[in-house]
């Protein structure tokens, strides 16, 4: 059973990161302050300085805390499919229907996007993409997809599903199946993606 003093620090560190992800959804990266963190939470500034040295690492156990759990989703459905076709649009829908549930908080990741990049090999998102070369391999070897660079492939299948999540956090008509059945058009059908409606010429 955890701990008052456990629960306590839980809680601190929950409050930062809540406060933190506030401001980062309104501001970039460079226009915050450890200060103006602090200031949206009922703490001390030698409590936030308990938890975390910088905004930097705050930024980071943002991300982590976030793409971590979608990783080891994402993982589970890549390893789990039978099909190619179950690899590619089940993890797209599962990263686009995430984007979805909470896009003010991508959005203001693609804000902080020079952040991301500085730190992209050592962050979760490295780590995300690594996982996503080894789920490739699986595949390979289970015949679900034919030898191939693997590192190329992962890269294309991150872009476009970090592109295409950029265009779907800032839509107002957001719809992430929509996206997920175009991502795997543009892999699997040579591109007869599902078409936008076309209105009738007079």
């Amino acid at each position: 059973m955890t701990g008052k003093r456990e629960r306590n620090k839980q809680a601190n560190r929950a409050t930062i990161l809540a406060a933190a992800r506030d401001c980062f959804i309104e501001q970039s990266f460079d226009a915050i302050s450890v200060r103006d963190i602090i200031r949206r939470t009922p703490l001390a500034a030698g409590t936030f300085y308990n938890y975390f040295p910088d905004k930097d690492s705050v930024y980071s156990a943002l991300l982590d805390d976030r793409m971590r759990s979608l990783t080891e989703r994402l993982t589970g459905i890549r390893r789990n499919a039978r099909t190619l076709r179950e690899f590619v649009h089940g993890a797209y829908s599962a990263a686009f229907e995430t984007i979805a549930t909470d896009p003010l908080f991508y959005e203001g990741i693609l804000r902080n996007i020079s952040m991301v990049r500085d730190t992209f090999e050592q962050s979760v998102l490295g780590v995300s993409v690594r996982a996503l070369e080894n789920d490739i391999r699986d595949a390979i070897d289970r015949g679900l997809i034919p030898d191939t660079d693997v590192e190329y492939l992962a890269a294309a299948f991150f872009g476009v599903g970090f592109e295409m999540g950029r265009s779907l956090a800032r839509r107002k008509d957001r719809d992430p199946a929509r996206a997920a059945d175009m991502a795997t058009a543009i892999f699997l059908d040579g591109f007869s993606a599902p078409s936008r409606p076309q209105h009738a010429v007079a």
